[in-house]
């Protein structure tokens, strides 16, 4: 549209000058001894603007030509920065698809053309890691160091390399001066959390999943699996020790208290001969979380009770029994504890019922004892033969 308005411009203006001539009669007289020249002004006008129109034309293309070598030096600059982004692209393709190979010698082409060279180094460094060859990305590494804006990406790829190689104190101090440099971020996060997980660190393992729990860096359920095994990891560190073992179960949240760690805590106060200890642990954990065969089997193992005590295990188990009566682990408990208080015919009727729903070592052990501790020789020799068959199955 603003090209028809010019050329209507012009025509009008044309149209105007064509009137103005018509209508002009001067003359102008030029004279330089011995010549003198007369001719119209109309003329003089288009002269002058014939001499104005091809002396813009004559300077115009001695600028253009002067500016020649300028203009080429810019056009090969575009043309490299060009080359250098196609470069960039193949080589962030390539990294994608996991050709590492071609994409660090796509990433080396565009960062000797030096247009970006921080992403490019950035490139080559994370394709050098990938295939493990750590004199390539010490080198990258190093021409990364050069741009600021990629500090940070350096500092990851060095943390990564350091977690593959199995250095991880390495990966600590390198994701401790990111943090430093740059803040957290869920990545950063997610790869310390690996590196104290391989370390042992369950302190710091326990901190940084509440952190990434909390941010959305960790699904609840991939969550409660990494703390449940930290601290059975940190309750591992303290077997040795019922105190220990107690100050830190009690000291957990409550609904970090789950089913495994009750286990493993029972299990270790158990075998530290702390059963009235572990008795506690079992029937709250029975009590607020799941259902576990594994801490009622436990349970019936328990000894150092008697009397009132031993007479409240076995109430309490009673009552389990009225929701859990198919169970063959709580049934072979209350036989061990029916038969610690020496009530001979329960004890019996509960193992034999426990080996109705499941034939076991234990329970034909413990029922053969029975038998041989009631002098039925022949009775208790025929249950432990069916536990030595057990064995070889």
């Amino acid at each position: 549209m603003r090209g028809l308005f010019w050329i209507l411009g012009l025509f009008f203006l044309a149209v105007c000058a064509s009137l103005l001539a018509q209508h002009n009669d001067g003359l102008v007289l030029v004279v330089l001894p011995p010549w003198r020249a007369d001719f119209s002004l109309n003329l003089l006008i288009l002269v002058l603007l014939a001499a104005f129109i091809l002396g813009y034309v004559l300077i115009r293309s001695l600028l253009f030509t002067l500016g020649l070598p300028k203009r080429a030096r810019a056009y090969r600059v575009t043309r490299q920065k060009e080359q250098a982004g196609v470069a960039l692209e193949e080589a962030i393709r390539l990294l994608f698809e996991g050709r590492f190979g071609q994409a660090l010698r796509r990433a080396e082409a565009g960062w000797k053309t030096g247009h970006m060279p921080g992403t490019s180094a950035l490139i080559a460094a994370r394709a050098a890691q990938r295939l493990r060859e750590t004199e390539k990305l010490a080198l990258w590494l190093e021409r990364v160091r050069v741009a600021p804006e990629a500090q940070a990406a350096a500092l990851m790829i060095e943390a990564e390399m350091a977690v593959e190689l199995g250095d991880f104190q390495t990966a600590l101090l390198r994701l401790q001066e990111l943090e430093r440099q740059h803040g957290r971020h869920i990545a950063a996060l997610r790869l310390e959390l690996r590196a104290r997980q391989q370390l042992g660190d369950a302190s710091g393992v326990l901190k940084l999943t509440r952190q990434l729990e909390k941010r959305g860096g960790l699904q609840a359920g991939v969550a409660q699996a990494i703390r449940v095994k930290a601290h059975q990891e940190a309750l591992g560190q303290r077997q040795g020790d019922a105190a220990q073992l107690l100050e830190y179960f009690n000291g957990l949240r409550r609904e970090e208290r789950t089913s495994r760690l009750a286990l493993a805590v029972a299990r270790s106060l158990h075998r530290l001969n702390e059963d009235d200890h572990a008795a506690p642990i079992i029937e709250a954990a029975l009590a607020e979380g799941e259902w576990s065969s594994e801490l009622v089997a436990l349970y019936g193992q328990l000894g150092s009770a008697s009397g009132k005590t031993l007479i409240a295990r076995i109430a309490r188990a009673d009552e389990w029994l009225c929701q859990h009566p198919e169970d063959s682990h709580l049934l072979l408990a209350l036989g061990r504890l029916c038969e610690r208080q020496k009530l001979w015919g329960k004890a019996q009727s509960y193992l034999e019922a426990s080996l109705a729903l499941g034939p076991s070592r234990a329970g034909f052990l413990t029922l053969a004892r029975l038998q041989d501790g009631l002098g039925n020789t022949a009775e208790a020799n025929r249950y432990f033969r069916q536990a030595a068959e057990i064995d070889k199955i």
